[in-house]
């Protein structure tokens, strides 16, 4: 089981894709290398006992948490066989769909979809707040890392456990982290929170989705993990920080959304502002999530 990064052994790092509703997929395969580790190890090992580093964007932030947060027993909160189970219970409800067969539904889609987010995202804060309490990102039981991007500086805020460790302004709480990480551009509202350092000082946050920064963060993590070796923050690791080969490294993506040829340059060619941001029922500008 993972105890950290030991001498002379591999760094095992696991990456998880954004991906919305599709975060099914990567659910579906550690729920079965999850139960194959048991087979070996017991009904009691979890995902978070086996990697050094677990990176998730969006989709993948919330499954990363999922995986890592302690619940009272000091265990992970969910076993990997739980996440399809919470998906499938509130994905309706952070993406409630309405009729496109009524016209006033029809005429409310259209200017919410110009006017603000297509949804209001109250239920997954709500959801995440009260699950994840005040828990912290340096509470994590194993080493994680969550992207997100501050749309006020315009760069990417990447959360994890060791830089939460050691700067107290950068341990925020999980489900600050979460919301944050999931708010997809004109689907969901972007999310301000703030922390404070060790004299009190406050540090503000202005983020939306990972996905903005880095989907795939499987590099991210990896030169992450090269960053705190050449820091030596890991002193226990005999290898220099470029010896990628020493990472054992599972990267899990979200599949491909459905591609259809909805239009073509001859039609773009005579919208307007309006029928980029909403066009049939879609925004063309953007991926559904």
């Amino acid at each position: 089981m993972a105890t950290g990064l030991t001498k002379g052994k591999m760094v095992t790092v696991l990456s998880i894709d954004g991906g919305g509703i599709r975060g099914i997929i990567p659910g579906t395969l550690l729920a079965h290398l999850e139960s194959k580790l048991q087979e070996l190890d017991g009904p009691s090992a979890r995902i978070a006992d086996y990697f050094d580093v677990i990176a998730g964007t969006s989709t993948g932030g919330l499954v990363t948490t999922m995986l890592t947060a302690p619940n009272e027993n000091n265990r992970p909160m969910y076993a990997a066989k739980d996440i399809n189970n919470f998906y499938l219970q509130h994905t309706p409800k952070i993406f409630p769909q309405r009729s496109r067969n009524n016209f006033m539904d029809t005429l409310s889609s259209l200017f919410g979809a110009v006017t603000g987010p297509k949804y209001d995202g109250k239920y997954i804060r709500s959801l995440t707040k009260e699950l994840l309490g005040n828990l912290t990102i340096k509470q994590t039981l194993t080493n994680v890392i969550i992207p997100t991007f501050d749309i006020k500086h315009l760069q990417p805020i990447i959360f994890s456990t060791n830089d939460a460790k050691a700067d107290v302004s950068k341990n925020a709480l999980l489900s600050d982290i979460c919301i944050s990480t999931s708010a997809a551009p004109t689907f969901l509202p972007a999310h301000y929170f703030e922390t404070k350092d060790a004299n009190g000082k406050t540090r503000s946050f202005d983020l939306v989705d990972g996905g903005v920064a880095a989907n795939n963060p499987t590099l991210m993590a990896i030169s992450h993990i090269s960053k705190e070796i050449l820091m030596g923050n890991f002193e226990s690791v005999d290898f220099e920080p470029v010896d990628s080969k020493r990472m054992l490294v599972l990267s899990l993506g979200t599949g491909a959304a459905k591609r259809e040829e909805k239009y073509n340059a001859a039609t773009a060619s005579k919208w307007g502002l309006l029928n980029w941001v909403y066009d049939n029922g879609s925004t063309p500008l953007s991926s559904p999530p």
